[in-house]
């Protein structure tokens, strides 16, 4: 792929003079002419590396650095300040605000591409040692149902909790639905501001680093990152790039990462799931809902997901003669009912309270043997992938 280096100088003769050798060289250029569009082009498409000048009207190159060095997406990219200020205090302070090497104007063609082909050899040495420590990917789960009141956000943190209990690995537990959040308040974690913020940038923002300051620990052993509950960010919900890239993130923070999905099939969700090595669709035993979870399926397996790599799980929640046994509930669904949860209301009264998922308050209980089960299934399948 061919490295974009992005020029920062205020002098008109310099951008085009040196961006003309470089893109000689093969290197894909941009420029900015002062610091502000240079930050915001540094943010927006990630360069490989910054020729950055020093003196500028707007804002100087140092303070351009500090900025640079401060945003997690530009906190490693290479910096080269490139100024006709030659005193020795001035390279100093250029390498105390973050360049990585400096040359005074004006300089040899042939000095500057040594210099810029040193850098971004560096550059790819740190990046292949990161990640290579960061290559494993992990088991992304996504849950969902057809419709609201059926459970899912309690079926993704209770799953997540006994991949933790059966596993104690890293689990994250991802409450996708911007401005329908409900988690942080059942969790003893309200007003969580972590994914509107995340979703509100540009793609580029949402780093491997920034994502992990986002998730906040549990005694559950659960991290998590959670929705807000202002309806006013369900909007939040067309950024799909932003949610993809996210997603391509988390996988490689956690061994499990649960993915609360919501209700139906906005595009981001049509987007993740295939990202996903499994999906869960919860239902309850009501006709209307059967139907409804029937076509939610259809349409999961006309995304170019396999039919065999969706999990049906029933939820019922309340004790009632009108909930149909689960044998009828799948005959009518034409797909394979994983596991019945059997009501237990009181249960999830107590977790509530404790401010914890129901398998951590009584493990012991019939339903959490029941999430436990669910959980046994997903060791077993990505042991198999």
């Amino acid at each position: 792929m061919t490295e974009k280096i992005l020029i920062i100088d205020d002098d008109l003769d310099t951008l085009r003079l040196v961006g003309l050798m470089l893109q000689r060289q093969g290197y894909q250029i941009s420029a900015a002419t002062n610091g502000t569009q240079g930050l915001a082009k540094a943010f927006e498409e990630r360069p490989n590396l910054i020729l950055l000048d020093v003196m500028m009207p707007d804002m100087d190159g140092y303070e351009v650095a500090r900025r640079l060095r401060k945003n997690p997406t530009t906190a490693q990219t290479p910096i080269l300040m490139f100024t006709a200020k030659t005193q020795l205090d001035d390279k100093v302070t250029g390498f105390e605000v973050g360049a990585d090497d400096y040359l005074t104007k004006p300089t040899h063609p042939s000095e500057l591409q040594a210099h810029v082909k040193a850098l971004l050899a560096r550059s790819v040495q740190k990046e292949n040692i990161v990640t290579a420590s960061h290559e494993h990917n992990g088991y992304l789960i996504g849950v969902l149902a057809s419709r609201g009141g059926l459970g899912v956000s309690s079926v993704a943190a209770n799953l997540g909790a006994s991949l933790f209990a059966r596993t104690q690995a890293d689990v994250i537990l991802a409450e996708l639905t911007p401005g329908q959040g409900t988690l942080g308040m059942d969790l003893g974690l309200p007003h969580q501001k972590a994914l509107t913020e995340l979703l509100q940038g540009t793609p580029a923002e949402v780093t491997r680093e920034r994502i992990a300051s986002c998730l906040a620990p549990h005694n559950s052993g659960l991290k998590l990152l959670l929705a807000s509950e202002n309806p006013r960010d369900v909007t939040l919900i067309s950024q799909v790039q932003n949610y993809e890239v996210l997603v391509s993130r988390l996988a490689s923070l956690g061994r499990f990462i649960i993915l609360d999905l919501g209700i139906g099939l906005p595009h981001f969700v049509q987007r993740l799931l295939p990202m996903c090595n499994e999906r869960i669709v919860v239902i309850e035993g009501a006709p209307n809902t059967i139907e409804q979870s029937k076509l939610l399926i259809d349409e999961i397996v006309n995304l170019g997901v396999d039919r065999k790599g969706i999990t049906v799980v029933l939820n019922n929640r309340v004790r009632s003669e009108t909930q149909m046994p689960w044998t009828q509930a799948q005959d009518k669904l034409g797909h394979t009912i994983t596991t019945t949860l059997t009501p237990a209301p009181e249960l999830f009264l107590q977790a509530a309270r404790m401010q914890t998922p129901a398998v951590v308050c009584q493990p012991t209980n019939i339903t959490s043997q029941q999430f436990l089960k669910i959980a046994d299934l997903i060791l077993e399948r990505e042991k198999a992938r």
